[in-house]
């Protein structure tokens, strides 16, 4: 499925969101955590999961944002392992991994696919 045929849910004002920081909104039954990022190169915006797999906490949406190695990352508040913003994968343990969903910012407002990329990632391996 092309970024252009996914299924597109507002989510908040593009107003709602925090420069350098994380706000968390909930979609389908899941929370998410939003990181508006606008002075990176590229991509400015990522939906990640707020459901830390290591404590059990919802607090991804709290973590730091910085770069280690090149990459965007947060910081999980907890233990502090760090997770990439692009792909949801934990530098310190690959077997610990964050759903991320597709988003867009359109008309002033956040758009996210319902669809995360976790999820396709886990049912292409079964």
């Amino acid at each position: 499925m092309t970024r252009l045929e996914m299924e597109w849910q507002p989510l908040c004002s593009v107003h709602d969101l925090v420069a350098q920081s994380g706000v968390v909104a909930w979609l389908d039954g899941a929370q998410i955590a939003l990181f508006y990022l606008p002075d990176a190169d590229g991509q400015t915006l990522f939906a990640i999961d707020n459901h830390d797999p290591k404590s059990g906490a919802n607090v991804i949406g709290r973590g730091l944002v910085g770069q280690v190695g090149g990459d965007l990352v947060v910081a999980a508040p907890l233990y502090k392992q760090h997770f990439r913003l692009r792909d949801g994968s934990c530098l310190e343990d690959p077997e610990q991994r964050l759903r991320v969903w597709p988003v867009r910012i359109h008309d002033e407002q956040v758009h996210v696919s319902l669809s995360p990329f976790f999820a396709a990632v886990e049912a292409a391996a079964e």
